[in-house]
């Protein structure tokens, strides 16, 4: 027996990074899907449903975090831009 670690016991290299790679072993990325029910819902009207989509800071959520595709997403920010147009949707939140 030696005092030496083996570097294929552990799953390190040498160096002591880890040999699988990847995103730090997250697993198998799942993408989240918005359904086209909650789309077809979406309307500059109707500013409860937009502000799902709206953080508080004021910005729009991007499509990765969403789960929306990307015409989901073009009908989401086309609908909180005239939100915003029609004073609807703050364009920013105001800091105390």
């Amino acid at each position: 027996m030696s005092t030496r670690m083996d570097a294929s016991d552990d799953g390190m290299d040498r160096d002591g990074d880890d040999r699988r790679g990847g995103k730090g072993g997250r697993g198998p990325v799942r993408r989240k899907l918005l359904s086209d029910e909650i789309v077809a819902k979406i309307d500059y009207k109707n500013p409860q449903i937009l502000r799902s989509f709206v953080t508080d800071r004021g910005k729009m959520i991007p499509r990765r975090i969403s789960g929306a595709s990307a015409r989901q997403q073009r009908v989401i920010s086309t609908a909180i831009r005239r939100a915003r147009m029609l004073a609807l949707l703050p364009f920013s939140v105001t800091g105390d």
